[in-house]
């Protein structure tokens, strides 16, 4: 990973980002089964959710074809700890970022790679799950719980913060390459 990547990452809204070796990250039971508790609301309505983005070891394996990967965060200011209007803001901002940063991935370094992101891809209004495929398979970005990701460890494991003060809230992706 070139310095001038990572430098124009951070032009494009990337609050902190971290580099480790995919067998740090930390795949864990319960994140699944917190998805499947339905916290967010997404389960079993998308591909980028389970059970449509595979079963824990298909999502594994997936991420584990690959030898880095690149933890990076959005950082948003909140009103108070219950704007969720800003998180929603923030939540919105986090994705567009990240689209931004897959595709300066790719046109960087090629297609050899797997992203993931927040709360599912939010690239159609309504999801083709279950009754059809993915209208946009390649611009897919499933998100990082979704895969069993537990995201408080991988940011340790990145040196990047979980938490970033009172008011505040931050989202997190991952790229996955070789």
């Amino acid at each position: 990973m070139n310095n001038e990547f990572l430098e124009k990452i951070k032009e494009l809204g990337v609050h902190e980002y971290g580099i480790i070796p995919v067998e740090n990250v930390p795949f864990e039971h319960e994140v699944r089964e917190m998805c499947a508790a339905n916290r967010c609301g997404s389960y079993a309505k998308t591909w980028c959710c389970p059970p449509g983005c595979g079963t824990e070891e298909e999502c594994r394996e997936k991420c584990m074809k690959y030898k880095n990967v690149l933890v990076f965060s959005t950082k948003g200011d909140l009103e108070d700890s219950f704007d969720f209007e800003g998180m929603t803001e923030a939540m919105v901002r986090h994705k567009a970022v990240s689209k931004k940063v897959r595709l300066l991935f790719k046109e960087t370094f090629g297609d050899d790679f797997f992203a993931l992101s927040s709360e599912g891809c939010g690239n159609c209004e309504k999801c083709t799950y279950p009754d059809a495929p993915c209208r946009f398979p390649d611009d897919m970005m499933p998100s990082v719980e979704s895969y069993g990701i537990m995201v408080y460890k991988e940011a340790a494991a990145a040196g990047i913060h979980y938490i970033n003060g009172a008011n505040t809230v931050t989202y997190f992706s991952n790229i996955f390459f070789k």
